[in-house]
């Protein structure tokens, strides 16, 4: 996943949990520093469903189930930071104190890896083709001469420009999901390309559009943490491992994707 540059204040949000207690810092169990006493502040980007996204007035989500888990693990509460996710894979936000964590369905990349630390990989996804239903795009080379969408710094937008000029397209850059998904409906463009996971789930409610390929690029997400923050990163992959083992992890995800991990 990914995003454009910061141009306001980040709004935070508790997600489902207890409203922030103020203060200097504080410790989750084990000793490890936090930001806010009893709270583990984490930075996101919305919309971007399942993984974290606005319904009803919460913030839900299949990252947002995981690190409530992780937070509970330590003794803490989580509270969610909604901001561009630039800030976040520049590092920033993590480096700048300004959160805890990152999860974000975010891919980890050597580039990412210069700018702060990642825990362990916790979800393996893959880049998809979606275009509208009937529109005989069934791979890249079928866009020749036409428009590729992208969402701005995932993964998903550099596939797609390393593979634009064997194949002929031009690629248009979009803020966010929403934007990318809508112009293929509206025919801005003639396909996008994104995490298999977040296509997945739209098209289950959009007949209009379908997924007609998928291009393995071995992404694995992981929970982003300020570079050198050892003590942090070794509890959180602990409690990620804790969650696996004890089948946590598998009723996060059949909750948010109908089947257990394979």
């Amino acid at each position: 996943m990914a995003l454009l540059p910061a141009l306001a204040l980040a709004t935070a949000v508790a997600a489902g949990c207890a409203e922030s207690t103020t203060g200097g810092g504080g410790t989750a169990d084990g000793g490890v520093e936090v930001i806010k006493p009893g709270i583990l502040t984490t930075c996101t980007h919305m919309d971007y469903k399942p993984f974290q996204f606005h319904d009803q007035g919460k913030i839900v989500g299949f990252d947002v189930d995981l690190v409530d888990a992780i937070a509970k693990d330590m003794g803490l509460k989580q509270e969610i930071l909604d901001t561009p996710f630039e800030g976040i894979q520049s590092g920033e936000d993590l480096n700048t104190r300004r959160c805890d964590v990152a999860a974000a369905a975010m891919s980890i990349t050597p580039a990412r890896e210069e700018n702060f630390d990642f825990s362990d990989p916790y979800f393996d996804s893959t880049q998809a083709l979606m275009t509208k239903k009937g529109s005989g795009i069934r791979s890249l080379s079928d866009l020749r001469g036409k428009k590729l969408g992208v969402q701005l710094a995932t993964t998903g937008e550099k596939y797609a420009n390393e593979n634009k000029d064997a194949n002929g397209y031009e690629v248009v850059q979009f803020e966010d999901l929403p934007l990318s998904v809508t112009a293929v409906e509206t025919g801005q463009v003639d396909a996008a390309i994104n995490d298999n996971s977040v296509f997945g789930d739209f098209v289950k409610s959009n007949p209009n559009v379908e997924i007609t390929n998928e291009f393995s690029t071995g992404d694995q997400y992981g929970i982003g943490m300020a570079t050198g923050n050892t003590a942090l990163k070794d509890r959180v992959n602990a409690a990620l491992k804790k969650l696996k083992e004890n089948g946590e992890y598998d009723k996060i995800y059949e909750k948010w994707f109908g089947k257990k991990p394979q």
